[in-house]
């Protein structure tokens, strides 16, 4: 059975992290590029040597052309700067930007039918750049933000608990910025609303940190930001495309019209399958949650106005 080929566009933490999480899942063969020399070939080499102990058959390569991605089913877009303290999402736009049109120009004739999942930041608009610049039907452009930041949001429950984690379950939608909008009222241990095992004010505090959960990591590390939940929540979203496993995740969709939204990429749940967002699924939301999914969408569109 041929194996499903994935391409990583960055080898940075982030790139490296999904390509390692990825071949040790065995989700296909793995290309790494990189403008970068050596960095992308070092990587998939260190990688392709843990293989023989972590027992996993996946080749890994590494290169600094386009050519070794011809034929992806699906590719992972992490190129472009990182955020540093104090800057937020939206303040790597112009230099990624660009970043993202040149990638589009050599993948997109390369890997005509391939998936794309955008992680650049700010990854919302960067999945509208794709779109743009692709000439991709929308659903086959997914962008990262709700996997993560749910991930995210559902730790943090968790640890405030003091429960499994495996117990947790959350939602977590709209743009991947300051104005996400987690749902404490979709959130669960073990089927037990979180709104009866925790008091508003603990529950305020959690979804602020929850927003606020990129930047702190952030700060701690000084010169970099995260790569591993991110990398596991990219993982989670190939595995799914690749398997058709038709998981329902909030990811940074194509709306149009859904939650009163149009023409936009934002964070919605979503069913992801082998022909990448199979379905957007629209839940009951208040009054105050669809007025902060509008905020967050306004959000999208500021930023993407300054293009």
């Amino acid at each position: 059975m041929k194996r499903a080929k994935i391409t990583v566009v960055g080898s940075g933490n982030v790139g490296a992290t999904v390509a390692q999480y990825a071949s040790m899942r065995e989700l296909g063969d793995i290309v790494i590029t990189d403008i970068v020399e050596g960095i992308p070939q070092g990587k998939a080499l260190d990688m392709m040597e843990s293989s023989p102990v972590l027992g996993f058959d996946s080749n890994i390569v590494g290169t600094n052309e386009y050519d070794a991605t011809a034929d992806s089913d699906v590719i992972v877009i992490t190129a472009g700067i990182a955020r540093k303290p104090g800057m937020s999402r939206d303040d790597l736009m112009d230099t990624n930007v660009k970043v993202i049109r040149s990638v589009m120009k050599e993948i997109a004739p390369r890997s005509p039918n391939a998936k794309l999942v955008l992680v650049t930041n700010p990854s919302d608009v960067m999945a509208q750049v794709a779109f743009r610049e692709s000439g991709f039907a929308p659903e086959r452009i997914v962008g990262l933000g709700g996997v993560l930041d749910s991930a995210r949001f559902r730790t943090f429950i968790a640890m405030e608990l003091g429960v499994s984690v495996k117990d947790v379950t959350a939602f977590v939608l709209g743009g991947h910025g300051d104005d996400m909008v987690p749902l404490p009222r979709y959130s669960y241990v073990s089927g037990i609303p979180i709104e009866t095992l925790l008091d508003q004010a603990t529950i305020d505090k959690l979804v602020m940190r929850a927003r606020q959960g990129g930047a702190e990591i952030v700060n701690f590390l000084k010169t970099g930001s995260a790569y591993y939940a991110p990398g596991a929540s990219i993982v989670q979203m190939v595995e799914s495309i690749l398997k058709d496993q038709k998981r329902i995740l909030p990811c940074s969709a194509y709306v149009t019209g859904q939650y009163g939204v149009t023409d936009l990429f934002l964070g919605v749940p979503v069913m992801l399958g082998k022909d990448g967002v199979e379905k957007i699924v629209e839940i009951e939301l208040t009054t105050a949650e669809r007025s902060a999914l509008h905020k967050s969408a306004d959000g999208v569109r500021s930023v993407l106005a300054k293009l």
